[in-house]
């Protein structure tokens, strides 16, 4: 009898605790969402400031490139700052990447506040499609190139010592690089289908604001 009482008021025990547990977890979700509705982040916003494209060298049919671009994020929220936990960063052409990701060191980003940052971006021998190779030398002849420059991460809300679970954030940003009045130089391309002068001669348009998903 006495060890049915002792196994009867362990059970009790556990069931309360397990019933305690159960309603601190419920409590912490209920108060992370209302702080999360009450506060309702904005997402950050993204700038294109400037893309300097360094070399491109076209193969049959790959391409390898190497450009340096400065982007801007704002936080416009007063009162919850952003936590980058990953930021990948990468070029495409007609849809299709030219360069490699580059991650981004981690960041915090506190109300109203700009972070900038100036990654150098290059691919070897990336793979494309045929026609995006000849599409790439016609267009640095012609002197017009447009790019996209696409950043993939992930980021947290931070109130105070609260902290969201992650989000998932998705960057594109135009980016338009026409050559200068002069045009592109006469026999400008380079051998082995390197662009030579045709590319030093491509300057970046004007910065362009970048749409921001999930």
């Amino acid at each position: 009898m006495s060890k049915d009482r002792h196994e009867h008021h362990l059970r009790r025990c556990c069931g309360g605790l397990a019933a305690c547990l159960l309603f601190l977890v419920v409590a912490v979700a209920v108060t992370a969402l209302v702080v999360y509705l009450a506060l309702r982040p904005a997402k950050p916003s993204f700038y294109l400031q400037d893309l300097q494209l360094r070399s491109v060298s076209l193969g049959d049919p790959s391409l390898s490139a190497t450009a340096q671009v400065t982007l801007a994020s704002r936080n416009p929220n007063d009162r919850v700052g952003v936590l980058y936990r990953r930021l990948d960063v990468f070029v495409t052409y007609r849809d299709e990447p030219v360069t490699v990701p580059v991650s981004l060191p981690p960041a915090y980003q506190g109300h109203r506040d700009v972070t900038i940052w100036s990654p150098v971006l290059s691919g070897e021998s990336v793979p494309v499609a045929g026609f995006v190779a000849d599409a790439m030398k016609q267009d640095i002849a012609a002197g017009y190139v447009a790019l996209q420059v696409k950043v993939d991460g992930r980021v947290r809300w931070k109130v105070g010592s609260w902290v969201s679970g992650s989000y998932h954030l998705f960057v594109s940003c135009p980016a338009v690089l026409a050559a200068g009045p002069g045009g592109v130089p006469p026999g400008a391309g380079g051998p082995n289908g390197t662009a030579g002068r045709a590319v030093a001669s491509l300057k970046f348009t004007q910065p362009t604001g970048c749409t921001v998903g999930t």
